[in-house]
């Protein structure tokens, strides 16, 4: 499955996971060095660890609740230039420096 863009996903500062746009929707993978991490914990509770990839037709609803909302997606889309549809590219560029363990990266730090 070829990825058109990949966020790499972070767990308080700690490189978790992939999470990729593919031709057929989204996958998101843990990565094999944090699952063998003992301070390892789940994205969210619906993303449990595992070594399997996780797929989705939509992006996983875990990762589009971090996508902020109302006016302030109005700001996002318009500094940006990001279409408010594409949920991916709003995730990419407004969940770097998230509330809450998870922040998103375009590149792998």
């Amino acid at each position: 499955m070829e990825a058109f863009r990949k966020a790499y996903v972070y767990v308080r500062n700690t490189f978790a996971g992939v999470l990729s746009e593919t031709d057929s929707g989204y996958m998101f993978s843990y990565d094999d060095d944090y699952l063998s991490s003992e301070n390892a914990s789940a994205v969210s509770l619906t993303l449990p660890l595992s070594s399997d990839p996780y797929t989705s037709n939509t992006l996983f609803p875990f990762f589009d609740g971090l996508i902020p909302e109302g006016w302030l997606l109005g700001v996002v889309s318009r500094n940006w230039k990001i279409d408010t549809k594409d949920r991916f590219g709003l995730l990419l560029v407004a969940c770097k420096d998230g509330i809450g363990n998870v922040s998103i990266s375009e590149e792998q730090i």
